[in-house]
């Protein structure tokens, strides 16, 4: 491969800064919209974390957008890839947080990643979680990395789960 050839398929693999601010763009108009039809008062944020755009609700006034355990986030994130995809033609990986409910849950399933993978290590035994979201399930399989031992999603939507496996 030659040099040049290498640099065009880094430049491929790296996320396109641009569309990612484009489809945050998409995605806050249509949650702001979405906000001003419920009445509800919100700031929102954007970003870009790695490979996705990230839209966060901030300060947030009135209303439960989050629901039981995120179900409402979820189908409101859901909506908003729609639309951005229904705009761009792209498929959306976009994020979407409201109230702070997913850095929260981030840090819960981190901690439980990290007790779990502890309780495979002592017992040498594999160790399945309850069913969670795609989001979820990836907060915990980083923590098991990071604590030196795999894990494996198991089971078919909505029931998926994560298994903490010994090393």
């Amino acid at each position: 491969m030659t040099e040049a050839e290498a640099e065009k398929e880094t430049v491929k693999a790296a996320p396109d800064l641009a569309a990612l601010e484009q489809e945050g763009e998409i995605a806050a108009d249509y949650v702001e919209g979405l906000l001003d039809i419920a009445d509800i008062d919100g700031d929102i944020d954007m970003d870009v974390e790695g490979d996705r755009a990230v839209v966060s609700v901030v300060d947030i006034k009135g209303g439960d957008l989050v629901g039981s355990n995120g179900e409402v986030l979820e189908a409101i994130q859901e909506l908003t890839r729609l639309a951005v995809h229904r705009q761009t033609g792209e498929r959306s990986r976009l994020m979407l947080d409201i109230g702070g409910f997913r850095e929260r849950r981030r840090a819960e399933l981190s901690e439980l990643g990290r007790k779990i993978a502890e309780d495979v290590k002592r017992t040498g035994e594999p160790k399945s979680l309850q069913p969670m979201t795609p989001f979820e399930r990836k907060v915990v399989h980083d923590a098991v990395a990071a604590a030196g031992l795999r894990s494996e999603s198991e089971g078919e939507e909505p029931r998926r789960f994560v298994v903490v496996l010994p090393a």
